[in-house]
């Protein structure tokens, strides 16, 4: 069995919880956290008994992974090395909330391997903050980046959000200018989306608040104007990065690579195999210890509709795929051509300026 490279962790535990959020998260769980984490390690064993797990890539998302307190992130770090083979292991990223750093913890961090930091901004604009609900202010974020930096990180994402409910084309211009004097090596841009089960869903359909695309299409186009006279190269539809610094675990999934997830509600997909552990902290860290199944949501993939998914990932980066690789949706591929939404180029076909902007119809041909 080829061994697992790519490895996702996640930590459930916030703060608060973001009124756009539609991740599995827990606030206020404080006193689950340390049975938490000897289950997060006892199913790194279990997992090692039916795997070669020797990651070239770890990712910890969450929830807040940096919610943890110093003691508990050592203490983690400190039973992942002993349970795995870190020999090659090129990138290690945590996500981190800019009100959750402070030196001690940085260096912790960097201490523990960490090697990459997602850094979730959303906006430099306090008013902005207030009502995506974050728990930082914009001074708490840039902070950050300089304890970051004092601690030897030299790999940072901001990550940011846009078409945030009252944000202005001009606020998202001064988010964007401001990014970039930061000089990080990696920018992640998401439009807001309204995931059902949120407040923001209830307000969109409660009519408090309302959608544009065409205001979400121009502050998208001055994001890759802004971001590409700045340096910063597109290589997927969200993600920015200088030259080098592109999130390799990111780019493991968008090209269809094995990986296992652990924690509540982490994924994991296998060959044509894919399964969700249960979305539930306690039931999570009891299933563990008793060594009970932890899988509460399974399904196997068939050939076809695992081709089509790594399809419509690769078509939303930078390379694309080639001509030979998307033979299967030939009539769907020419149409896209002859609208100008994709365009083939030395046998390799990709999204236009304007395909980006259509880029989920574009992936929907492949699903």
């Amino acid at each position: 069995m080829p061994a697992i490279r790519h490895l996702y962790f996640h930590i459930p535990f916030c703060p608060k919880l973001c009124p756009y959020c539609c991740f599995y998260v827990e606030v206020g769980a404080k006193n689950k956290t340390r049975g938490f984490l000897d289950a997060l390690l006892r199913e790194v064993e279990v997992a090692a008994r039916g795997h070669e797990l020797k990651p070239t890539t770890i990712f910890f998302g969450g929830g807040t992974p940096s919610a943890l307190l110093a003691d508990q992130l050592a203490y983690l770090f400190d039973g992942l090395r002993a349970r795995l083979d870190l020999s090659a292991l090129e990138e290690f990223t945590l996500e981190a909330n800019p009100a959750t750093i402070r030196a001690d913890k940085a260096r912790v961090l960097r201490e523990g391997g960490v090697t990459r930091l997602s850094l979730g901004v959303q906006s430099w604009d306090d008013a902005l903050l207030k009502t995506l609900g974050r728990v930082h202010t914009a001074a708490q974020a840039e902070k950050t980046v300089g304890i970051l930096r004092d601690a030897g990180f030299d790999n940072l994402s901001i990550d940011l959000m846009f078409s945030v409910p009252g944000q202005t084309a001009e606020q998202w211009r001064a988010t964007l200018d401001k990014t970039i004097a930061l000089q990080p090596e990696h920018v992640s841009s998401y439009c807001l989306t309204y995931e059902e089960d949120t407040e923001y869903f209830r307000k969109l359909t409660g009519g408090q608040f309302k959608q544009d695309d065409e205001h979400d299409a121009q502050l998208f186009e001055t994001t890759m104007d802004v971001l590409a006279s700045a340096g910063f190269a597109q290589y997927e539809i969200s993600n920015y990065a200088r030259p080098g610094r592109e999130s390799q675990h990111n780019r493991a999934y968008w090209l269809g690579a094995d990986y296992l997830g652990f924690g509540p509600s982490a994924f994991s997909t296998v060959g044509t195999d894919r399964w969700e552990n249960v979305r539930d902290t306690a039931e999570y860290t009891r299933r563990v210890m008793a060594g009970e199944n932890l899988v509460g949501f399974t399904e196997h993939l068939s050939p076809d509709t695992r081709r089509g998914e790594i399809a419509a990932f690769a078509m939303r980066t930078s390379e694309g795929l080639s001509a030979a690789d998307l033979a299967p949706w030939e009539k769907s591929v020419a149409h896209f051509l002859a609208i100008g939404l994709l365009i083939e180029e030395a046998g390799r076909v990709r999204l236009t300026q304007r395909g980006k902007l259509l880029a989920d119809a574009v992936a929907a041909a492949f699903v």
